[in-house]
């Protein structure tokens, strides 16, 4: 007999409420979450690694926590599973077992969290795309011929397709909220050094990486930031402590938000009509529920802000590589890495140190011009993606043209979500919008630094004015 039980339209607050309350256990909230993943997987290939008996064990100790109970699915990238496979996507890591539990990870279980496996996700997250050679594409629930965008582009497939009710995900320049657009999932970028790293990694990146999860529901979001949120011991820095708990916040009416938002793109490229319909769309509900609203675009985004922002990434997955080869103990053979990111590599071997510390000041430069600019406005709304999800296959390279990946993905993330990467700003992702063909297309709130509150406090509003929960992608049954 199926232990489906009907609880997979829940969000992970209300299934972890059932728990507590004695009105199914977590055993069967996980069993019903394997036969989801074993039914529709074969379809999507979110999920690249099951952990089900470590699951299922979990499951049988009666979990307690916040989110007692609750399915979860960890993105392969970054974050590290003791007794886990662990690849980041790549042939060159493929093989390799972790040794220890990351810090998020420890807190994850604190919260209760049962971990069924682990995401698929592009080799390092390179591209906003989810299609890594080790281990194929990931398909997107709402058309399996389309992207789920990327980086985070498994674990947004399996909380779109309600695998499960959140998701890990890991943001670089943009790879919790792109594919949580590409999804139809709120995705939330917390601010610079809110999660830890730990203990492989600081800051990764000069702060630019950040840890958190895409969910159906935008107290799913909050309730697991609180789970997780703060330093851990010997974290190089810290982050303003929140005056209250997020989940509180998501409670709380926003007030008259003053919201700044654009259509046009920083490098003057043209966005898609259905990009710019739903940011029309986003504003005129902002504006329905009192909040004023001023065009305005983001200052200060100069090309040698772009080229630092280049050589950050060349230098990054020179770092990516060689972090490897010294854990490994070798190098790469020639099959062993994509073109794209061999090509990257290659390039970011050649920058310098000084170049690369001039490149951190001069974002850094930038990131004080937004500040100040945020002190005029609350908000910034733009779309999130450039274009509604890619085709498979479109945003891949080969070895006659390695940068191709580069090239295409960059065409769908015009919009420039990595400046909330430079300045350490929270960001989120909100589906509000669905174009004709069916396809979610998101809208992207920059906030000030430290300000997650205002995000949730407007997401919330937003969510109860337009909810999205009940959609379903076309692959489910209706």
């Amino acid at each position: 007999m199926s232990t489906q039980i009907g609880t997979e339209e829940l969000d992970a607050v209300a299934q972890a409420e059932l728990v507590r309350r004695g009105e199914v256990t977590a055993y069967q909230l996980t069993t019903a979450a394997i036969e989801r993943i074993e039914a529709l997987n074969p379809t999507l290939n979110a999920v690249i690694t099951p952990l089900y008996d470590t699951a299922l064990a979990a499951a049988r100790l009666a979990p307690s926590g916040p989110l007692g109970g609750v399915p979860f699915l960890a993105k392969d990238l970054v974050a590290e599973i003791a007794g886990a496979p662990f690849s980041e996507g790549s042939r060159f890591v493929s093989g390799l077992v972790s040794g220890h539990d990351s810090e998020l990870v420890r807190r994850w279980r604190r919260a209760g969290l049962i971990i069924l496996g682990k995401t698929n996700t592009p080799e390092f997250g390179m591209v906003p795309a989810c299609e890594p050679i080790a281990f194929g594409p990931t398909r997107n629930p709402w058309d399996p011929s389309r992207s789920t965008s990327g980086s985070s582009g498994g674990s947004a497939a399996a909380v779109a397709a309600r695998l499960v009710p959140m998701a890990h995900g890991n943001d670089l320049g943009g790879s919790i909220r792109y594919p949580a657009s590409a999804c139809g999932l709120f995705g939330l970028k917390p601010t610079r050094a809110r999660n830890p790293l730990g203990p492989e990694y600081g800051d990764a990146i000069s702060g630019w990486a950040c840890e958190h999860a895409l969910t159906r529901s935008v107290r799913d979001s909050a309730v697991l930031l609180d789970a997780t949120a703060g330093p851990a011991l010997g974290d190089p820095y810290g982050v303003p402590l929140p005056d209250r708990p997020f989940a509180v916040e998501a409670g709380i009416d926003p007030g008259r938000l003053r919201i700044g938002y654009t259509a046009q793109t920083p490098d003057g490229s043209t966005p898609h009509p259905d990009c710019v319909a739903a940011l029309d769309d986003a504003a005129a509900l902002c504006a329905s529920l009192g909040h004023e609203l001023v065009e305005t675009e983001l200052p200060g985004l100069t090309p040698a802000v772009g080229k630092a922002i280049g050589t950050v990434f060349d230098a990054a997955t020179a770092w990516i590589g060689e972090y490897w080869v010294r854990r490994l103990g070798r190098l790469p053979a020639d099959d062993e890495l994509e073109p794209l990111t061999r090509a990257y590599w290659e390039r970011g071997r050649r920058v310098s140190a000084a170049a690369y510390l001039l490149a951190i000041e001069d974002c850094q430069a930038f990131a004080r011009v937004v500040a100040r600019w945020l002190t005029g406005i609350d908000v910034w709304l733009t779309p999130t993606l450039s274009m509604p999800p890619a085709t498979i296959g479109e945003i891949t390279s080969t070895a006659e043209d390695p940068l191709r990946a580069g090239r295409a993905g960059g065409r769908t993330v015009a919009y420039a979500g990595v400046v909330a990467n430079l300045t350490g700003n929270p960001a989120m992702s909100v589906p509000l919008y669905w174009n004709a063909d069916g396809l979610p297309i998101g809208v992207h709130f920059l906030g000030r630094y430290g300000d997650e509150a205002t995000l949730f406090r407007l997401a919330a509003q937003l969510e109860s004015a337009r909810p999205w929960a009940h959609r379903r992608p076309p692959l489910l049954p209706q």
